[in-house]
């Protein structure tokens, strides 16, 4: 089953996290287990204070864990310099967070060229990534137009080209739909959902929302800093949905 899934992009084992001084520790990730394979599309759930954005920036490079390992594209976290991660997350990470972070001194087009630019790769490179990328996200007639003359739909699927375009090992989304009413959110998530589909995308989204959650293939539960379980997606999502919602209800809580 593993080959089928191809090659291990992250590789996690005994994962701790402990936040505070001595005396006085809060430990928010108690030994995490999880590997995380080529075109994934993971949703990780659980309550408020259950770990779960801890676990997502430790993932991303953003935060370190107290003991255990993370390896990245066969890279062991804690054995690269700063120099080394800053280059990781330029070209293997992308990142898509609830507010859309974009420039509003630049179009969109602009927007989602920004990180191949500072890569220095050539204007008419850009104009074609940014053009293909933006036809499959429903953004093509939008490209000219500046951050402020955007939908909020428009502007985090402007994030989610933008974090697409260098092509990265695995996209990193934080509550991608948080700020959305839910068709714009559905849109973004239709999309996500698509580009996995083609292979053009490894995806570890951090959500509350079941509705949200039912798009990704696999939905791991976290409690008290530990994953409780996991749920794969069968032949329908609506009926993923529907054993979301029954598995969140058992626990006791809205995940939110």
């Amino acid at each position: 089953m593993k080959e089928e899934r191809g090659m291990p992009i992250a590789i996690i084992r005994n994962l701790v996290k402990t936040y505070g001084s001595k005396g006085f520790q809060t430990k928010v990730l108690k030994g995490i287990d999880l590997t995380i394979y080529k075109h994934d599309f993971i949703a990780l759930m659980g309550p408020s204070g259950s770990g779960k954005t801890t676990l997502l920036n430790i993932l991303s490079t953003i935060d370190q864990p107290t003991q255990g390992t993370v390896a990245l594209d066969g890279q062991d976290l804690a054995q690269m310099s700063n120099k080394e991660l800053s280059k990781l997350r330029r070209n293997k990470i992308g990142f898509i967070f609830q507010d859309y972070n974009l420039l509003d001194t630049m179009t969109l087009q602009d927007n989602i060229a920004l990180p191949l630019i500072l890569n220095g790769v050539s204007s008419q490179a850009c104009i074609q990534k940014v053009e293909t990328l933006a036809s499959v996200f429903g953004l093509s007639g939008h490209l000219k137009k500046y951050p402020y003359q955007l939908s909020g739909g428009q502007k985090q699927r402007g994030a989610a080209c933008r974090a697409l375009i260098t092509e990265p090992e695995i996209l990193f989304a934080d509550e991608p739909t948080g700020a959305l009413d839910s068709k714009s959110g559905r849109d973004l998530l239709e999309c996500l959902k698509m580009v996995n589909a083609n292979g053009q995308a490894t995806i570890f989204m951090v959500t509350h929302d079941p509705f949200c959650a039912s798009y990704a293939n696999d939905v791991y539960m976290l409690s008290d800093g530990i994953i409780t379980c996991k749920l794969s997606k069968g032949a329908e999502r609506k009926e993923f949905y529907d054993r979301i919602m029954d598995l969140q209800a058992s626990m006791g809580g809205n995940g939110s």
